[in-house]
């Protein structure tokens, strides 16, 4: 059986960001599918005891921006450490990327065009015109896309994609699940692909 992998992030996430392109390659390695599960992140944190980036001790925040810059030389991803446009609202960006997977499309594209828009193009990506121009980069109708994220079940999706994600344990973004096992953070991506390696030797 093919195996999937529950993608779990939020659109303004940094290591969601780094760690896309490689997720991308191993899943395409192992024939692997990917179920995009965008989230609000406010009730996965609240869920799992972990503290907003404004809530956090100062070592905290320096460790986070000291590891963000680690790991950008480490995938060779270039990355902005204190982007112009954060925080912002991610809710349509994380609407489109459900609608398109909800019509049988493959939003990777579309995820990692509006990740790079924040963390190395300087873009506001809870600017709608921003969102319509990267879906139409992907060969996306805009017009189209963007009237299903609007709607009632679209928007349900995504509360349910959160309730799943609490309901889960799941701790933060990324994380990604693979036969009910959490692995939370991209520099767990290794882990994931020894675990995916099981599929080839069974």
């Amino acid at each position: 059986m093919r195996p999937r992998i529950d993608y779990y992030f939020d659109s303004l996430s940094p290591f969601t960001y780094l760690g896309h392109a490689r997720l991308l390659q191993i899943a395409a390695d192992a024939s692997a599918e990917i179920c995009y599960l965008p989230v609000k992140l406010g009730p996965v944190f609240a869920a799992s005891g972990a503290k907003p980036l404004a809530e956090r001790p100062q070592p905290r925040r320096d460790y986070r921006l000291l590891e963000l810059d680690r790991w950008s030389k480490k995938r060779g991803r270039p990355l902005n450490l204190q982007p112009r446009y954060f925080p912002v609202d991610t809710d349509l960006a994380n609407r489109c990327i459900i609608a398109l997977q909800a019509d049988g499309r493959d939003p990777a594209q579309f995820v990692d065009r509006i990740l790079a828009a924040c963390w190395s193009e300087e873009q506001n990506i809870a600017d709608p015109a921003l969102i319509r121009d990267r879906l139409e980069a992907c060969g996306f109708d805009a017009d189209q896309v963007c009237t299903r994220a609007a709607s009632d079940e679209i928007r349900a999706r995504y509360d349910q994609n959160t309730d799943q994600a609490v309901a889960s344990g799941i701790l933060g973004a990324p994380a990604y699940v693979l036969d009910g096992e959490q692995f939370w953070g991209q520099d767990r991506l290794e882990l994931l692909e020894d675990k995916l390696s099981e599929y080839r030797t069974a």
